[in-house]
């Protein structure tokens, strides 16, 4: 059966559509996402289609894992993405998931379209220099805003869809802790029973599926993330020591037996990415609890550097409230092969690894790297992961940071992928303000003093942004909580 051929996003792949004279028909798609799993199925297995493809566009896949980057940038609300963009990287237009019934009309319209209208070109995205922008809400406000996205009802911060962010929760633990509020231990209480003991946990195979469509967690999306389940894990074990409620550190032995069970690599060390959504498997009964099924959705075995990082914070902060030496063990032996893996001397962490390093210079895998082997020089004393922490935060200054205006941008310059909307230079509000935190741990940790004023200008760079951020304001306020410290 004949199928799209598709590429990679590249230079070389606009220069061809330029040549050609085409438009491009992007596809933006996770491994993990069920609707990308069917369209492909349907829509890009269609005849009609895939004849279509070939004779009037060049066609482009990204996988949405592996370019976090181009997902920011190009992503029209949802996986699948599928965008129609000029030869020179422009958006044309698109959306999600197109029916195969509507596929085919769709990509002549859009060629038509094109070729009437020209050989688009967009816009000069080359940075400028920006007019003043406002400081942002205060401390009280932002406070305010974080508690009113808080649901009373059924717990979590925001509507439909829901998702388990964690951030507002670690914050109201943290007010919790310093003020003894009641209300904010409520919210927290509430938050992570509904999570933990609701739809969003899977009562078979254990972990966490990704968000709920329904804003009383209802209706999950059942694919099942590292980077999620990580984070949950660090969130129930702070809700354990903070509350001295031993559910939540079931809670969290139970994050651990998923991912160990599923995602781990117990000979070389190391967390496969994801799984795939099925939600036939995950209403069965498990044959056998806790030992990996046969028949379960496939796993992506690529080893992420950002989510790899993530994990083996929270399983190094597992072994020492469990006191489980093996399990510390096994997450610095994760943390030595991904560097080994992926680290390039002068070039940073990769983004990701799956036989060999790919993509690299984005923000979010040196500052989540850095932090790892932080950890890992605190649980362990060794200097060797300090060192090597203060060498990523000098890649990362080198690289990404915006000298004239402050705050770091989410990608290096990169020829092989400055390609139309990649030309803009993004700040991201939550891995800008994780890196004020990081700043502020090796400022402290390393002797590095300047780095506690870089942190200042990272937060100044986007505090302005918080507004917009809804309950992941609460990654400002504990950015601005550690420089406080």
């Amino acid at each position: 059966m004949p199928a799209i051929a598709w590429l990679p996003w590249s230079a070389v792949s606009f220069a061809r559509a330029r040549t050609e004279r085409k438009p491009v028909l992007l596809s933006i798609a996770p491994t993990w996402c069920r609707n990308s799993v069917e369209m492909d199925r349907s829509s890009f297995a269609d005849p009609d289609v895939v004849a279509r493809v070939g004779l009037r566009y060049v066609p482009i896949r990204v996988d949405a894992d592996r370019r976090p980057d181009i997902c920011e940038r190009y992503s029209l609300g949802g996986w699948p993405t599928t965008a129609f963009l000029t030869p020179d990287g422009g958006l044309l237009g698109g959306g999600t998931y197109v029916e195969h019934e509507r596929l085919a009309d769709v990509l002549e319209r859009v060629a038509d379209a094109f070729h009437k209208g020209g050989h688009a070109t967009v816009a000069d995205t080359t940075p400028r220099a920006r007019a003043a922008r406002p400081a942002g809400l205060t401390a009280e406000q932002l406070l305010e805003q974080i508690d009113g996205c808080y649901d009373p009802e059924h717990g979590g911060f925001g509507g439909a869809p829901k998702f388990p962010h964690v951030a507002p929760v670690h914050l109201a633990l943290a007010r919790y802790r310093r003020q003894q509020s009641a209300t904010h231990r409520d919210m927290a209480i509430r938050t992570l029973d509904a999570i933990g003991w609701g739809p969003l946990h899977d009562d078979r195979d254990g972990g966490f599926f990704r968000y709920s469509r329904g804003g009383d967690w209802t209706s999950p999306e059942q694919e099942k993330l590292l980077d999620v389940n990580a984070a949950l894990l660090d969130l129930y074990l702070d809700a354990f020591e903070t509350l001295e409620l031993s559910r939540y550190a079931e809670r969290a032995e139970d994050v651990l037996r998923y991912v160990q069970t599923w995602l781990a690599d117990p000979v070389d060390g190391g967390w496969a990415g994801s799984q795939r959504a099925d939600p036939g498997y995950y209403s069965s009964p498990p044959r056998d609890a806790g030992v990996a099924d046969p028949l379960a959705p496939p796993i992506d075995r690529t080893l992420y550097t950002s989510w790899n990082a993530a994990m083996a914070s929270a399983a190094l902060n597992a072994g020492r409230v469990f006191g489980d030496a093996g399990l510390s063990e096994f997450a610095i032996r994760s943390l030595e092969r991904i560097v080994q893996l992926s680290y390039e001397p002068g070039a940073g962490m990769a983004h990701y690894h799956d036989g060999a390093p790919q993509v690299r210079g984005l923000l979010g895998d040196q500052i989540g790297m850095a932090d790892a082997q932080l950890d890992a020089f605190e649980a362990t004393g060794n200097v060797t992961y300090r060192m090597f922490a203060e060498e990523l935060v000098l890649h990362a200054l080198r690289t990404l940071w915006d000298e004239p205006d402050g705050g770091f941008f989410d990608r290096a310059a990169d020829p092989e992928s400055d390609v139309g909307l990649m030309r803009d230079r993004l700040k991201p509000f939550a891995a800008n303000c994780a890196a004020a935190r990081l700043l502020c741990r090796a400022a402290r940790l390393c002797g590095r003093e300047a780095l506690a004023g870089t942190a200042d200008r990272a937060l100044a760079a986007v505090r302005h942004d918080a507004a917009d951020a809804g309950p992941l304001a609460a990654e400002l306020v504990l950015a601005l909580t550690a420089m406080a410290e």
